[in-house]
């Protein structure tokens, strides 16, 4: 098996010619019949008890060609894509084959698609503007009120109509044109007024009607919405059971006591202070990165090929499926219950996964410029990490992840850092 030619002919696009010797493939014929033969019936043999030669003079000489190929062609291709040092980035297509014999071996054309080439612009000395970083009173205020409503409770009121941040129990049954739809009933059902929970218009319309009034909200779909749906108007005949309100607890040092670690309510709010001072600063940090790599990716000259978007688009909605399944949720279900099909929903991931690629191949050209390596050291530091975090042995960091994936990770950190170093902060 050999690399025959490779030609460039088009942007990130080239060309291979590949070949399989035939004493290679006359050896692959040989195992696609051991492979099969035992579904072979051929008249006056048991079945599976024919052999190779009988076989082929029955059904032809190309009798196993078709298998045989499939057999050859993985370590073929593989080999030919490396002695032409091709980094391809997508499966090959437009396969061609042109002679395919056991006399002749085996010869195949193919197109691959290849990493982009990058021309690097400005990347070191770029000007980005950094967020503010300290808390500020108000901050500390809306915290201890989230913690007072994570701390409320529900008490019925029956003296006034439903308020927007009530909740209500309702029944509901809604229709279109007069004829119901699935998931269009409910009885009980608990709805938080102000929680953007069910169709636009549907809780402010519910708002300002009191417990055992019957009544009509009028509400239209979204065009995002389930197909059947999607755009038309439907008719919800709606009935309150019950109205709740929160009661919100006292703001004192007892509820600081109730609620966390510290005894007064100067203490509580210092340790709320220093938190989202914290996580401001980590927000600006990311938040500084974004703008720099940003300016970096629009300083490069390159052209990246399609299929990497749609391959980082795949792999951040399988990333999402596995998280909500690890929640006991189908992504088909969950897709039902937002009203999507999977076409918009992956379109919901298109503007991520090309900044995330287009970033991932500015830092990689930054990390060549550069000539950044990653030492054993860093690595082993590196799996030492990982290892804390996960609670895992370091052996078990080593089976999930390649040390050249590692190090391609350390290589890329440190570009940017680099990037950040060098950078003009505002």
């Amino acid at each position: 098996m050999a690399l025959k030619s490779s030609n460039k002919i088009d942007t990130n696009t080239y060309e291979i010619e590949v070949t399989v010797t035939p004493e290679v493939f006359t050896e692959a014929c040989k195992s696609a019949y051991i492979k099969q033969r035992k579904s072979i019936q051929i008249p006056g043999f048991r079945k599976g008890k024919a052999t190779q030669g009988m076989i082929e003079k029955v059904y032809g000489e190309a009798a196993f060609y078709e298998e045989a190929l499939e057999i050859v062609y993985p370590e073929a291709v593989t080999a030919a894509i490396s002695e032409a040092e091709l980094r391809t980035v997508d499966q090959p297509y437009d396969l061609e084959v042109p002679v395919m014999s056991k006399s002749e071996g085996v010869e195949m054309k193919m197109k691959v698609t290849v990493y982009p080439e990058v021309k690097l612009g400005e990347y070191k000395g770029l000007k980005a503007a950094m967020l503010p970083t300290e808390a500020t009173d108000e901050d500390v205020d809306k915290e201890l009120e989230n913690m007072r409503d994570r701390n409320s409770r529900l008490i019925s009121v029956e003296d006034r109509a439903a308020e927007t941040g009530d909740t209500v129990e309702l029944d509901f049954d809604g229709s279109v044109d007069g004829v119901p739809f699935e998931g269009g009933k409910g009885e009980n059902y608990p709805l938080e007024l102000g929680s953007g929970s069910f169709v636009p218009g549907f809780e402010d319309q519910v708002a300002g009607h009191k417990i055992g009034e019957e009544f009509d909200v009028n509400v239209t779909f979204p065009e995002e919405y389930t197909p059947e749906l999607a755009g038309k108007d439907a008719v919800f005949k709606c009935k309150i059971n019950e109205i709740k309100t929160k009661e919100m607890p006292e703001l004192d040092d007892e509820f600081v006591k109730d609620v966390s670690e510290f005894d007064t309510l100067d203490e509580l709010k210092s340790d709320i202070k220093k938190q989202i001072t914290e996580k401001k600063e980590a927000d600006a940090k990311k938040d500084l990165e974004n703008q720099l790599i940003e300016q970096v990716v629009e300083n490069m000259e390159c052209e990246i090929p399609e299929c990497m978007f749609e391959s980082r688009t795949d792999e951040m909605i399988q990333d999402y499926s596995y998280r909500l399944q690890m929640q006991g949720i189908d992504l088909n279900t969950y897709l039902s219950y937002l009203g999507q099909d999977m076409d918009t929903f992956k379109k919901s991931f298109r503007e991520g996964a090309e900044n995330q690629v287009k970033a991932s191949v500015a830092l990689e050209a930054v990390v060549d410029a550069e000539k950044i390596e990653a030492s054993d050291e860093e690595i082993e530091a590196e799996i030492a990490k990982l290892a804390e975090q996960y609670q895992m042995e370091a052996d078990q960091i080593k089976n999930a992840v390649s040390s050249e994936q590692l190090a391609s990770d350390i290589k890329t950190r440190k570009a940017l850092e680099l990037i950040v170093d060098s950078a003009i902060k505002e």
